[in-house]
């Protein structure tokens, strides 16, 4: 099975990245968490939610976030990614991982060509879909959908306490 590389993070000015740097800019001190932000270009395809996945487990644990956080903020990537992928019918998506003193911030953007915007549902025993804004809802401490700014799209976003 072939494997799909890594995304490459896209760079922010002001984060410059030289060793022994943590990928979030200032270096952390022991047991502190560094800040930063980091942005994957990913292709719209089934193998980019793995790479998202991927991607931000590895940046967190290079930014020293707890275990049990690390874990939940690669679900709700993938939940987010996975809808993106499915109901916004675009060529690309933009996952962005925010790193601040007391939280990180899943960001996904679409390029909003499907009919609806993501909402909580409440699906049947029977469903094979609709559940991956209840687990996004579960296991972050807030979630939104927002408009993009200057062009057809949307971000869903979720809030994970980085506080354990």
């Amino acid at each position: 099975m072939a494997r799909l590389p890594l995304p490459r993070p896209s760079y922010h000015a002001g984060h410059e990245h030289s060793s022994p740097r943590p990928p979030g800019g200032e270096p952390a001190a022991p047991g502190r968490l560094a800040s930063g932000l980091r942005t994957f270009d990913l292709p719209a395809t089934a193998a980019s939610v793995g790479a998202a996945r991927a991607g931000v487990r590895e940046l967190l644990m290079a930014w020293r976030v707890a275990d049990e956080v690390c874990d939940n903020a690669v679900i709700v990537t993938s939940e987010l990614v996975t809808n993106a992928l499915t109901h916004a019918a675009g060529d690309r998506v933009v996952c962005r991982v925010r790193l601040l003193a007391d939280r990180v911030r899943i960001e996904v953007e679409d390029e909003a060509r499907g009919p609806d915007l993501p909402m909580l549902r409440r699906p049947g025993p029977d469903d094979q879909s609709g559940r991956g804004l209840l687990l996004v809802d579960a296991l972050s401490d807030d979630w939104a959908v927002t408009r993009t700014p200057g062009h057809p799209g949307r971000t869903v976003w979720a809030a994970l306490d980085t506080r354990t």
